[in-house]
Formats: C-alpha cells, sequence, structure tokens
C-alpha cells in the first residue's frame, strides 16, 4: 500500500464533499468546525488507510487537495 501526505487547505475547501465522496478507503470526513470563509472543510480521519490513489484532489473542485508520495 503506498504511503502518502494528504495536504488539505482549510481556506480553499468550501466543504463540497466530493472528496469524501469518491474515496475508496472513507478516510476523509467534514470538520465539525468553520473556515474563515464560513464552510466546513475536509478533514482526513485516518491517513495510515490511504492508498494515494490521488481520487480526492483530482475530483476537487477548488483544488483544495494536495498528495505527496513517500
Amino acid at each position: 500500500m503506498a504511503k502518502a501526505k494528504v495536504i488539505i487547505n482549510r481556506e480553499f475547501c468550501k466543504g463540497c464533499s466530493l472528496c469524501v465522496n469518491i474515496c475508496p478507503k472513507k478516510v476523509l470526513t467534514i470538520e465539525n468546525n468553520f473556515n474563515s470563509k464560513g464552510y466546513y472543510p475536509a478533514t482526513m480521519v485516518d491517513e495510515e488507510k490511504c492508498t494515494a490513489c490521488a481520487f480526492c484532489a483530482q475530483v476537487c473542485p477548488d483544488v483544495a487537495i494536495s498528495i505527496y508520495r513517500e
């Protein structure tokens, strides 16, 4: 299984949930706290299960997700 560092820019994220819905391992969720723009951003809940498929980054309309494979 590939290891990856997933960076979600909280200020770019508008909480659309596209990344949450497309993740095959269900390692993303929506936070309970607002960002500075008033949106609930996505967050990683289990980075160990992430396969670095990058589907989340590809589907993000706000370019808020970066994947760094280790």
